[in-house]
Parts: structure tokens; sequence; C-alpha cells
């Protein structure tokens, strides 16, 4: 009944609207409109007033229209079901799926592929094949991309045997011309044969691997299970001896407390005692002032008879000397407790450890390649900024003593700086055999430095260090003068120096004195006057190290270019300005409305990268604009992600994303887009100005 309506729905339409009608009502000649558009009929025309649009037919007075309720039922009825119709018909095709080839504009997903028609089908298209007798004796698959020849565009029918590929009937008259040639599906049968032999072994196999994992995890699981009860029993135990520490701990304090308190009591007697007696003895000290200072000879004879004898004073020194000494042999013991208690530990975790079941934990520790004291390290040459940072003197070329080992952390002895602390990851072995280059006869010319062993030189250090670079003036005995850039006619012994190879000349002069090319330095403010004279520079000036080559430095100034100076003269100032540094990518932040010094064509969404810094001044070289200044308390860092593309790239976004961070939109996978701003903004083809997490990106290939 449903799909005789809807094959007769064009009668139950409005001829004003053309769609189905809406609160049908039937007018006195018997055609039937939507309400409201017969009433916009007659009150839009006073020639058409209430006449019939279709057979002209005149009413007067205007009918009343009233709401035909069984033809609004039959409307509900085919809305309803033109909705559930169209609902299952329009499954449109997604990515994979196999489009029909007859749909027009949005593409439906197929459901059957014709290998006679060589195309493929939705619900739809594919009747004729089912009413058309010509069309039933067609070949139908489940919907695929139907392979055809390049050559022929036919049909792939046959299997060349001599050519081990698949060919179309023209193919087998032409190239393939007495070749040993089956049909593909005789060659599928053959070889679908020797597949389900390989899927047995593959099955076989398969079950193998799987009982493999199963005992493998078990393993896995009774081994954590194990590791988890050695990590609780060994707390517990560890606990319990602290909580056995403590309370020994607190047995003998209280004991000191109470100790302190019996001497305490005992002694506070003795002090009152002092103090009567102190009294008494400053009184009568007065009158034998008195006597002694009178000029009356027969008051000083009557009253000598009457003074009295001091009495007997206890001596208290011993008191006092017992309550000074009476802890200290508590300390000393205490301080040998716990120098016992560390080696009876040490000894016993010794063992604990040796006890652990780990053959990786075992083959580290025996690795040739194990840092340990006593070993000459120097910081790996990856290391861009050591954890604990360079310190003084410390660069690459390094080499130090391993003085002590905490875990993960070490101490070194560098020349130039003791107790330097880093990370035995940031750490490598110095292969003995790769020493400096030196003589044991130094001639006068050589390239010398003072040897890391030596600690003091025999003529003083006088400005010169560990670092320091000079060359031999004169030499005679074992006596030498050195020229140093720090330090001319420098005096040293020949045995307390070493000859620097030419290799290395070039790179310590500038690694030696913490700064290299293109570092910002300036002038050392205990300079009163450079070598080369200021030439318009000053204390305050910040310029770009742009050559260093045997002491002398070259230094980019704003007030002068290629400025000559010594290495001893300058200083490394910090690049660092807030939270970012000279390369780092920046932006003005969002917070601020109006740069300082303008927007030029600068915006919110510019990420530039910056140049140079000077003071509170950063001056950046955006895409839109090159060398912008502004204030670096206006900028802030953006994120390396963003970093990795720029304006103009061709990117999508990654196959591993399942769904974006703000959505789909109207792209997809497969979609190819322009970055337009780097915020980050994409012109895609399906969508303009569409947003995305740099994350989620990639260039596309």
């Amino acid at each position: 009944m449903a799909t005789a309506m809807i094959r007769d729905q064009d009668q139950y339409g409005c001829s004003i609207c053309l769609e189905l009608m809406k609160d049908p009502v039937t007018i006195p000649c018997g055609h039937s409109y939507c309400m409201s558009c017969i009433r916009s009929y007659w009150d839009k025309d006073e020639m058409k007033r209430n006449t019939c649009p279709q057979c002209r037919q005149n009413f007067k007075p205007r009918p009343v229209l009233n709401k035909n309720t069984i033809l609004a039922e039959i409307m509900e009825t085919l809305r309803n079901t033109k909705i559930q119709n169209t609902t299952l018909a329009q499954t449109y095709a997604e990515s994979g799926d196999v489009e029909c080839d007859f749909c027009t504009g949005d593409k439906v997903r197929a459901v059957k592929s014709c290998l006679e028609c060589r195309a493929s089908y939705c619900e739809t298209h594919l009747q004729p094949h089912f009413d058309i007798p010509a069309l039933k004796r067609h070949k139908l698959v489940n919907p695929c991309v139907l392979p055809t020849c390049q050559k022929h565009d036919k049909l792939l029918e046959v299997f060349c045997k001599t050519d081990q590929k698949c060919i179309c009937v023209l193919c087998l008259m032409d190239d393939h011309k007495g070749h040993d040639t089956v049909s593909c599906s005789e060659e599928r049968e053959e070889k679908q044969v020797k597949l389900e032999a390989d899927k047995s072994k593959f099955e076989k196999k398969f079950k193998e691997k799987e009982k493999e994992l199963s005992e493998l995890q078990k393993s896995i699981q009774s081994h954590v299970d194990a590791a988890q009860k050695a990590v609780m029993d060994t707390e517990k135990t560890f606990n319990e001896s602290v909580s056995i520490i403590k309370k020994r701990h607190s047995e003998v304090i209280e004991r000191i407390r109470a100790q302190e308190k019996s001497d305490l009591d005992r002694l506070g007697g003795f002090c009152e005692k002092l103090e009567m007696e102190i009294d008494m003895l400053r009184k009568q000290g007065d009158v034998l002032d008195r006597i002694l200072h009178t000029e009356d000879n027969i008051y000083f004879l009557q009253n000598f008879e009457k003074i009295l004898v001091p009495p007997a004073v206890e001596d208290c020194q011993n008191q006092s000397l017992e309550l000074v000494s009476s802890f200290g042999q508590v300390s000393h013991t205490v301080s040998h407790f716990k120098e016992k208690l560390e080696e009876f530990c040490k000894q016993e975790a010794d063992t604990i450890l040796e006890n652990v079941p780990s053959s990786s934990i075992k083959a580290s520790q025996k690795s040739p390649g194990q840092i340990k004291i006593g070993d000459r390290v120097c910081v790996k040459s990856t290391v861009k900024i050591p954890k604990f940072n360079w310190g003084s003197h410390v660069t690459h070329k390094s080499i130090g003593e391993v003085k002590a080992l905490h875990g993960n952390t070490l101490i070194v002895s560098f020349p130039g700086h003791k107790n330097w602390k880093g990370v035995l990851s940031e750490m490598e072995l110095v292969n003995d055999s790769i020493k400096p280059a030196q003589s044991c006869s130094i001639k006068v010319g050589d390239r010398v430095r003072v040897k890391s062993s030596v600690d003091t030189p025999k003529h003083k250090w006088g400005g010169v260090t560990h670092q320091s670079v000079g060359v031999v003036k004169s030499i005679d005995g074992d006596n030498m003068t050195v020229d140093f850039a720090e330090h001319s006619e420098w005096k040293g012994i020949v045995p307390e120096m070493e000859v620097v190879s030419a290799d290395e000349v070039s790179g310590s002069l500038s690694a030696n004195y913490d700064f290299q090319i293109g570092d910002s330095v300036r002038v050392k403010s205990t300079v009163v006057t450079p070598k080369h004279q200021w030439g318009g520079v000053t204390h305050k000036s910040v310029g770009v190290v742009t050559d260093i080559k045997e002491g002398t430095v070259t230094v980019d100034f704003p007030e002068c270019k290629g400025w000559k100076g010594i290495v001893p003269e300058m200083e490394l100032i910090s690049v660092k300005k807030g939270n970012f540094s000279i390369g780092d990518h920046v932006r003005v932040k969002g917070s601020i409305s109006s740069p300082k010094r303008g927007w030029g064509s600068v915006s919110h969404k510019s990420v530039g990268v910056v140049k140079a810094l000077n003071g509170d001044i950063v001056t950046v070289d955006f895409p839109e604009h090159k060398s912008w200044k502004g204030i670096s308390s206006e900028m802030e860092l953006v994120d390396s992600e963003y970093c990795k593309f720029k304006l103009g790239d061709k990117v999508q976004v990654k196959s591993s994303v399942g769904t974006p961070k703000y959505n789909w939109g109207s792209i997809s996978q497969k979609s190819v887009g322009t970055i337009k701003a780097l915020k980050l903004v994409v012109d895609f083809p399906e969508q303009s100005d569409w947003n995305g997490d740099p994350s989620e990106m990639e260039l596309a290939s």
C-alpha cells in the first residue's frame, strides 16, 4: 500500500508549492491545496480572488477552509515513508568503500559489482540486473575495484604461467601468444591448495608461539610477584631496622637529658653557695679598703685584729671540668657507632645486591664502559649543556678525574674547577692512550700550557690558568719564559709545562674562556683601557663575537663593527632574558593589545626567531617583518611543535590521529592543506581557516 502511494505521490502534491500538502484543504470544486498556499494565492491578486488555480472556477462568497483530516493522515504517512526510504537509500560511501559508478553528486556505497559491465552499483542502480532478462545472466560479486588490463581495458580473466601475471583475453592473442596460460579460477584453485597447506603450518606455528607467550607471561608474572615480595620484605626489614635505631636514639637522648638534669640540680647548690661567699668577700674587701686607706694609725691598729680571716672557699674547678668533659665521650662513641654502622650497612648491602637475580644489572656493573672512582672522564660531545651547568673553565675538551660517585651523580676534579658535579649519563671515559700531544723536549716557539697535574706553579700563577695557552719565548735550563695573553714574559719551569697540539690551539683559545663565536660579550668592568683602545665602545656596550684567533677576539658592537680585543679583557654576558634566548621562537603575548614599539607588519599570529637581545629590547625576525624591535616583557615563547612548520607548507593530519583536537570539520585523513598561520591555521580545499594542533600534523608527502 505504502509503495503504491509513493509511486503516485505526485497526485498528493500541492499544485501551488509543488510539495506534499501541509494542512490540506479541499475547496468546493474538489481540488485540494495547502491551507496556507490557497490563502496566499487568493490574498495576493484581486483578479484571482476566490478562483481555483486549476479549473478557474469562481466561488462567491469565499469558501470556508476546513482541514481535510483524511488527506492530512495520508500526507503524514507519505512523509514518514519518504524519510525512511531516503535514509535507507542514501548510505554514502566513506573512506575505503567502493562507490556506485552511476550515482551523480554525493556517491552512494556500492552493494554489488558486475564482472560483465565492469561497474559497481548501489541498490537503486542494481535493480535492472534483477528486472531485465539480458542483465540477469551477468555475474555479480561483492563490491570491489574491478581489475582491468591497462593496455586493452578488458577484465583480467587469464593467468599467464610463463610470465606469472594476470592478463586479459586480448593479451592472450598479443604479447602472451604461445605462453602457458590457464583461467584465473583454475590457477587460484591450484594456488589455494598450497596456501591452505601453508595456513596449516602457520596455525601450528601460531599455536606454538601462543603457548610460548603464555608460559613467558606466567614466568614474568611470577618474576614480578617475587620482585614485589622482595621489595615489601626489604621495606619492612629496613623500616624495622630504622625503628630500632630510632628507639635506641630516643633512649640515648632521654638518658643524656636525665643526666643533664641531675648534674644541674646537684651543681645548682654550689652556684648559690658561691654567690653568697662572693657577696661576703666583697663586703669584707670594702672593710679592708677603708682600713688600708685610713691615716689614723690608732684606728688601723685597733681594727687590725678585728678583721676576719677569709673563709675557706671550696674549689669548684673540678666540678667545671667534670661538666665540660662529662658528655664528650658520648659524642665520640656516637661518631664511632656511625662509622661502624656505615661499614656494616655497606658490607651487608653489597651482599644483598649480589643476591639480586638480575643479569642486566650484573652485566652493566661489569661493563668495560662503567665509570668508577679514579677514572679519567670528559663531558660527552652530544651534551650541549650539562644538567648542573658547565661551571668555570669546564668544556667538552676538559679531562678530569672522578673523585666520588653517588647513585647517578658523580664528582669530578677538572683543572681549574675542583669538585665539579655531573651525571653519569652525560660523561664518557677518556682512553688513556689518547693524551695531549706533547714532547719531552720543549723548544722556543712551541705553544704550551701548565700541566693539569700541577696545582700551583713554582713561580705562581700570575693570572695564568690551566686553560691558558702561550708561546715559549726563551728557555734557560729548566727555566722558561712564556708569553701568555694574560701575562707577558711569564716565568715557569719546563717540568711543569706541556706542549699543546696544533689541533687544540684554535678551539682551546675560545673554549677556555667560556665563550665562542656567536656569543654576546662585553669588556670586563675591571679593564680601565683595552689593549687595542675603546674605539667608541664602552663598558655598557654588548656585542657578538665574530672571530677568535690566538687570544685575539673580534666583536661586532653596535658602536663599532669588527672591534679587536684580547680574550682576557672580555666576559660572557647572559643571553637569556626572561624565559627566552637568541634563536628561540616567540610571538607577542595575547594580553598585549598594542606593543610599545608598534605592530609594524606583525600580528598576534606571527611567530618569529629571536635575533638579538640588548637589555630589555628584543630583535625578532618575523616572516612578515625582519629585525622587528620589541620589549622582552611583551613576548612569549612558542611551543616547539609550532616551529617545525612554516607558512605555506603543505600539511595533512597524521594517520595515527583518530579524531583531531578541534575535530575534522569538512576534512579527512586524505586532505592536504596549506599553512596559513602558525596558530595553527590551515587552508584545505574542503575547509578554509581550519584550526589544528601542531602535534597532530605532518608535512604532506
